[in-house]
């Protein structure tokens, strides 16, 4: 069963700015993450998502429910962290929860107080006082405090330190174990690979791929560092390859589903190191923005 739906969403800003067509749907219990480049489309599409912009063409649906029309009620449904958030800088960080959660007509604030305890974070601070990394804390702390079917961020981890950004990772992972639907933005590749179902891309405000997570790790090539005993085995070695490159006596190469014919080739020569990496998300993001679809 969907439970985001997005057909043929379009919304012309002049210029080549905006999003054309786009489509794409989250099944329910899916974590999806939505990738891009600055001013690709993310946002615009989520805005749409959480009713803010009325579409010129096409509709975008929660719970069958259309965003726009229905935007009160979509979004009693969804847990949302805006890529920019609007803070009350004079309030606490408690305050501000507090206030939050009277707008969402929230009287259980407990799941609120364990994020707080979960994220590390002083709420009784100023928000005037907060660093950019707590203030996006408070933000995941209101985007999942109201236990909500669907959550939808736009960059949840900006600002925060690497051990948080892993915090964050098991958070998703235990909010996905508890069936919620996930729809995430994200600059962090690692925290993509690590939490996400399935890849949208988008490109110039097209979507350019959909593709599942596991299906990517399956099919990206591997990257082989391999050192020779001498520059004349490495000369040699590399004539088999065409794609290869060589510095002195190291080869570099990258192969998708040849490892037996590399070790058999491997085997006539004397080796004395060899390395080997996964290509990595970016790398197939990149090349995605590379290429026309």
């Amino acid at each position: 069963m969907a439970v985001i739906e997005i057909e043929n969403l379009t919304k012309d800003y002049g210029n080549k700015k905006g999003i054309f067509d786009v489509s794409f749907s989250v099944k329910e219990g899916e974590v999806v993450g939505f990738l891009g480049s600055n001013g690709a489309g993310k946002t615009t599409t989520i805005r749409h998502l959480m009713g803010f912009i009325s579409p010129q063409k096409g509709r975008a649906q929660i719970l069958n429910m259309d965003c726009f029309r229905n935007a009160s009620c979509v979004q009693m449904k969804v847990g949302y962290l805006p890529g920019e958030i609007a803070f009350m800088d004079n309030m606490s960080g408690k305050e501000f929860i507090e206030f939050m959660a009277k707008m969402k007509k929230m009287k259980d604030l407990t799941y609120a107080r364990e994020l707080t305890e979960y994220l590390e974070i002083d709420t009784q601070v100023k928000i005037k006082k907060m660093s950019k990394g707590m203030k996006q804390k408070i933000g995941l702390i209101i985007a999942f405090m109201q236990n909500v079917p669907i959550l939808i961020l736009d960059e949840p981890t900006t600002g925060l330190d690497p051990i948080m950004q892993n915090k964050f990772v098991e958070l998703i992972k235990r909010e996905k174990d508890a069936g919620k639907t996930i729809l995430m933005s994200s600059h962090i590749f690692e925290e993509v690979e690590n939490t996400c179902d399935r890849v949208v891309m988008i490109k110039d405000g097209k979507i350019v791929a959909d593709e599942d997570i596991h299906k990517i790790k399956n099919n990206r090539v591997k990257h082989y560092e391999i050192t020779f005993s001498d520059i004349k085995s490495a000369e040699n070695f590399q004539g088999l390859y065409s794609d290869s490159q060589r510095r002195e006596n190291t080869v570099f190469l990258s192969l998708k589903n040849q490892v037996d014919e590399l070790i058999k080739q491997l085997s006539r020569y004397e080796v004395q190191d060899i390395a080997v990496r996964n290509q990595t998300l970016e790398e197939v993001f990149l090349r995605y923005y590379k290429e026309e679809k």
